[in-house]
C-alpha cells in the first residue's frame, strides 16, 4: 500500500458557531491539506469528532471529501467501534466508492483480551471490502493491542495492510516494526513520534498537526522517509512545543485553535469537548507566528 506512505492527515469537522457542519471550511481545509504536499485524508476518525455526528452529518461529509478531492488524493474513512457486529454490517452494506482503506479502531470500553481484539479484526478481515489499517491507541480504548497480536493480525489476514500505533511507548514501536512482516506498513498515530519511528524503519504517520502546517510537516516526514534526517530533526525538534500546545487541552480542540487563526474553519467543538481557552489560543498564535518566520 505505497498510497499510506508518507503523511496523511485526520481532518477535523469543520462547525458554525450554531454547531452545523461548515462544508465550506472542510472545502478550505482539504484544499489546504492538498497544497501543501499532504499524501492522503483520513475522514471519520477521532479528529473528527466522528462520536457526535449524526449517520446523516456522516455521510454528507464523507460525500463531500470524496467530491472536493475528487480523486487528487486517496481517501481513508474511518469505520470502527466496539461493537463487532455492527462494524461488520457496516462493511458489508456500506457504500464506500471513492475510499482507498479503512481504518478500525481496537475496541473501546469493553477491554477486550489480546485473543479478544484478534478475533474482533478477523471478523472485520472477513467482511471488508477494502484495505484495512489497523489503529492502537490506548490512552482513548483502555487496552493495548500488543506487537504479537499486530503481527498475527499483519501475518494471517492480507487486507489487514498497516496499523496506526499510536502507543507512548516507542520499546513497543520498535518491537512492532521487528515483528511485523517487511512489506506491512507501520504508521505513527504520535505526531511527536513520528519521525523517531520512521528512523526505526515505518513508513509514515496519521496525523493532527499536519492539516495545519502540511507543508512544513510533510517536508519533515519526506526528508525522514530519504534518510535525511540531520536535516528532518532541524524542523522537527523547533515543533515539539506546538505538537504540545494543541494537545493540551485535548483534540481536536487544539488543531482548530491553529486552522482558525489561519482562516480555514472556526474554533468550535461539540460538547462534551470545549473550545481551546483564550490563553492557549493566544499560546498558538504566538507559536505559529515563530513558526511562520523561521
Amino acid at each position: 500500500m505505497k498510497e499510506l506512505r508518507g503523511t496523511g492527515v485526520a481532518l477535523v469537522t469543520p462547525f458554525h458557531k450554531d454547531l452545523s457542519v461548515d462544508f465550506d471550511g472542510l472545502t478550505r481545509l482539504i484544499e489546504h491539506c492538498i497544497a501543501g504536499g499532504i499524501n492522503y485524508l483520513v475522514a471519520l476518525g477521532t479528529t473528527a469528532e466522528t462520536a457526535t455526528l449524526t449517520i446523516k452529518e456522516k455521510q454528507q461529509i464523507v460525500a463531500h471529501i470524496i467530491k472536493v478531492t475528487n480523486k487528487r488524493l486517496p481517501i481513508v474513512l474511518g469505520v470502527g467501534g466496539n461493537n463487532t457486529a455492527a462494524i461488520v454490517e457496516e462493511l458489508t452494506t456500506g457504500n464506500f466508492d471513492g475510499i482507498t482503506a479503512i481504518l478500525s479502531v481496537s475496541p473501546a470500553y469493553n477491554k477486550p483480551t489480546q485473543e479478544g481484539i484478534y478475533q474482533h479484526f478477523a471478523a472485520i478481515s472477513a467482511a471488508s471490502p477494502l484495505p484495512i489499517i489497523l489503529y492502537n491507541v490506548p490512552g482513548r480504548t483502555s487496552s493495548n493491542m500488543l506487537p504479537v497480536t499486530s503481527a498475527r493480525l499483519a501475518g494471517d489476514f492480507e487486507n489487514i495492510v498497516a496499523i496506526k500505533e499510536a502507543v507512548n511507548d516507542m520499546a513497543q514501536v520498535l518491537h512492532l516494526i521487528h515483528k511485523v512482516p517487511e512489506d506491512f506498513v507501520v504508521l505513527s498515530g504520535d505526531d511527536a513520534l513520528a519521525l523517531p519511528l520512521v528512523s526505526a524503519g515505518g513508513s509514515g504517520v496519521i496525523s493532527v498537526i499536519g492539516q495545519g502546517l502540511p507543508s512544513y510537516f510533510s517536508q519533515i516526514m519526506n526528508d525522514g522517509l530519504n534518510n535525511a534526517f540531520a536535516k528532518a530533526y532541524q524542523k522537527h525538534l523547533p515543533l515539539l512545543s506546538m505538537i504540545d500546545l494543541i494537545f493540551e487541552e485535548g483534540n481536536p480542540a487544539g488543531i482548530k485553535s491553529l486552522l482558525s487563526h489561519q482562516g480555514i474553519c472556526e474554533p468550535y467543538v461539540r460538547l462534551p469537548l470545549m473550545a481551546a481557552s483564550d490563553v492557549l489560543h493566544e499560546k498558538i498564535g504566538n507559536a505559529l507566528s515563530v513558526i511562520q518566520k523561521s
